[in-house]
């Protein structure tokens, strides 16, 4: 089977430390700054890049993540049209959305579940699509913001690294292999997030052997309850039934 060519620059590569983060100041290293020089690609991210949430955050499975700057107009005209809402310049540069990898010519649309690339001289594979959390909420001074980016699809992805290496911006990202592309990261969140109790596609979801295992076990678990998991939290930051962040 013929792979299809997909050979794009990186624009900008960013990481960050932690440090604390929103009304309740927690650890977070959301806040990405630009990276010039190159940097090693280990199992665990990019050389200097921090969680403050290894729970949630970070580990071999979410090593590096890419958000595309294709999207950053539509948010910047979506966020202008919310009442309340003022645009702040975190738009105006890569990084909004807590990114690694910035790029252009790259989307949801475009990319599957289990496909490899060439990241300089790293090679990483792509083991899952974003779950938005609350912390976009604060980061864009918009209680909806997790929900929006949610309900939009627009999630951007997450790399495990298979192969260590170096990367810098202005290097290649090129597609090395595509085992399963019936099943782009489109498919993937409209199935979580809109088709959520398609029982046929879950178990399909259930066993594609790339995709990371917390998503496999979801699929599993709504199959075998016939409902769907609680996102609140994550998307607020609120546990249910209280009054405050967990």
């Amino acid at each position: 089977m013929t792979v299809q060519v997909i050979d794009i620059a990186i624009d900008a590569l960013l990481a960050g430390k932690v440090r604390p983060f929103g009304p309740k100041a927690v650890p977070s290293g959301i806040d990405k700054q630009l990276q010039d020089g190159p940097l090693r690609v280990t199992t665990r991210g990019l050389a200097g890049d921090e969680q403050g949430d290894p729970r949630h955050h970070g580990g071999p499975e979410k090593a590096i993540h890419h958000y595309p700057r294709d999207h950053y107009p539509a948010w910047a005209a979506e966020l202008a049209a919310e009442e309340g809402v003022t645009v702040t310049d975190v738009l105006s540069r890569p990084g909004a959305f807590g990114e690694n990898l910035s790029t252009r010519g790259l989307t949801e649309a475009d990319v599957c579940i289990g496909d490899q690339f060439r990241l300089g001289s790293a090679l990483v594979e792509v083991s899952q699509a974003r779950q938005p959390c609350w912390k976009l909420n604060h980061r864009f001074g918009y209680a909806g913001m997790s929900r929006a980016v949610q309900q939009s699809q627009r999630t951007g992805w997450y790399y495990r690294v298979v192969e260590e290496g170096e990367v810098r911006a202005g290097d290649r990202l090129v597609l090395a292999a595509r085992p399963y592309p019936q099943w782009t990261l489109q498919r993937l969140l409209h199935v979580l997030y809109v088709d959520r109790l398609n029982h046929a596609a879950l178990a399909e979801m259930a066993e594609l052997a790339p995709l990371a295992e917390s998503w496999r076990k979801l699929a599993r678990e709504r199959v075998a309850r016939r409902e769907v998991e609680d996102m609140e939290k994550r998307l607020t930051g609120v546990i249910p039934g209280s009054l405050s962040p967990g």
